[in-house]
C-alpha cells in the first residue's frame, strides 16, 4: 500500500452542493469520462468507476488517480471490511478526493461474491462499522448509495430499517436508486430495467427523515425530470443518460443550479479541448480510443451525429490509431453539417 501524503489545504472545503451528480458507471466513469463532463459542468459532482479496497490496497495499479480539473469528484468504494474501507478513505482523502462513497447497490455477481455492493442492504451493522471507522480516518464526507430493497427484503419497513441503522452511525447523506435488486435470476442489466422504479419510497425517506441529505437516482433522462424530483429529495444522480446524450450537461450549470453566470462551451469547443487533453497524456500505454469511447454521444440527436460516431469507431481503435482522431472526426460531421444546410437551402429556394 502506497504511503499516505496528506494534502496541504489552507482552508476548509466548501460543502458539497448535490443538486445534480454523475452516478458511478464501472467501465464508463473513469478519469478520462469524467474530465470529458466536467467540461460541460463547473458544478456537477462528478464519481469514479467503484474501485474495491483489495484493489486499492494490493493492486499493482494507480486506482486512486484522477485530474485535478474534476472537482467536485468523489471516489467509491466497494468492500466491507471496515479496516480497509477506513484505509482506502484515508488513502482518498490524501489524494485529494472531496468525498468517498459505499458501493451498497452493486447486483454484479462479482460484487456479491466480494460480499459488498447491494448484498450489504442485507446487513446494515456492517456498513454501519464501516461508517464509523472511515468517518474515524477522515474529514470528508463519507456517504452511501444504495438501493431501496433487494430480494423479498423489499417493504418500507426493511428500506427504513437499513437508513436509521447506517444513520445512527453517522452517515447523513445517502444516494438511494429508486429501484429493488433482485440477487438471483436477474443480471446487473436487467436489475437497471426490469424492476420497477418506486419514487415515492425515497420521497417518503426524505419526509420522514428531513435532517439527512437524500438523492434519488434511477430512470431520470431530462433535466425537467430533475427539476421535478428536486422539489422532493435534495439531489439528482443521472447515469446512463448523461453517458449516451452527454451535451445535456452543457445546461445543468444554469438551469439546476442557478448559475447566471455559466457559459457552456460549443460541441466544436469541446472537441478541441478533448484533442488537447489526448494530446497531454504522458502514459505509455494511453490510446486515444480510451478518452474518444466516452464522447461519442456528443452528437447525438444531432446532424452528423452517425458519422461522428462512425468516424471514431473506425478510425480510433487499432495499433495504428488516428492521432488527430478528434480534430479529423470534427471535419468530417461538419462537413455533413454544412451539406444538410445546403440543402434545406435549396429546398426553401425552390418552394
Amino acid at each position: 500500500m502506497p504511503d499516505i501524503k496528506v494534502l496541504n489545504e489552507s482552508s476548509v472545503k466548501p460543502a458539497i452542493d448535490r443538486r445534480f451528480s454523475v452516478a458511478p458507471m464501472l467501465d464508463w466513469t473513469d478519469r478520462h469520462c469524467r474530465y470529458f463532463l466536467r467540461l460541460m459542468s463547473k458544478h456537477t459532482l462528478l464519481y469514479t468507476e467503484m474501485v474495491t479496497t483489495g484493489a486499492i490496497i494490493y493492486g499493482k495499479g494507480d486506482y486512486l488517480g484522477f485530474n485535478q480539473e474534476e472537482h467536485p469528484v468523489a471516489v467509491q468504494l466497494g468492500g466491507s471490511d471496515p479496516t480497509d474501507m477506513a484505509k482506502c478513505a484515508e488513502l482518498s482523502q490524501a489524494r485529494g478526493y472531496d468525498e468517498v462513497n459505499i458501493n451498497v447497490g452493486c447486483p454484479s455477481d462479482r460484487v456479491k461474491n466480494g460480499s459488498f455492493g447491494a448484498c450489504l442492504m442485507a446487513q446494515p451493522e456492517v456498513v454501519a462499522r464501516c461508517v464509523k471507522a472511515m468517518q474515524a480516518s477522515v474529514d470528508i464526507p463519507v456517504t452511501v448509495k444504495c438501493r431501496i430493497g433487494i430480494d423479498d427484503m423489499d417493504e418500507d419497513e426493511d428500506f427504513a430499517r437499513f437508513i436509521d441503522i447506517v444513520a445512527d452511525a453517522g452517515c447523513d447523506t445517502f444516494i438511494v436508486h429508486a429501484r429493488k435488486a433482485w440477487l438471483q435470476g436477474l443480471s446487473p442489466k436487467e436489475n437497471r430495467e426490469i424492476p420497477p422504479l418506486n419514487y415515492p419510497r425515497v420521497h417518503k425517506l426524505k419526509q420522514a427523515r428531513p435532517e439527512l441529505s437524500i438523492s434519488i437516482n434511477g430512470g431520470i433522462k431530462t433535466l425537467a425530470d430533475t427539476q421535478r424530483q428536486l422539489q422532493y429529495v435534495d439531489g439528482v444522480m443521472v447515469g446512463r443518460e448523461v453517458y449516451a446524450n452527454p451535451y445535456i450537461m452543457s445546461c445543468v450549470d444554469k438551469d439546476v443550479f442557478g448559475d447566471s453566470n455559466a457559459q457552456s462551451l460549443s460541441r466544436r469547443e469541446i472537441v478541441i479541448q478533448m484533442q488537447q487533453y489526448i494530446e497531454r497524456q504522458d502514459d505509455p500505454y494511453f490510446k486515444p480510443w480510451h478518452a474518444a469511447r466516452h464522447i461519442l454521444g456528443l452528437y447525438q440527436g444531432q446532424a452528423g451525429g452517425r458519422i461522428w460516431r462512425r468516424y471514431l469507431s473506425q478510425n480510433g481503435t487499432g495499433k495504428n490509431p488516428d492521432p488527430n482522431l478528434l480534430l479529423n472526426a470534427l471535419d468530417a460531421v461538419e462537413s455533413a453539417q454544412r451539406e444538410v444546410s445546403q440543402f434545406q437551402k435549396s429546398n426553401e429556394v425552390e418552394k
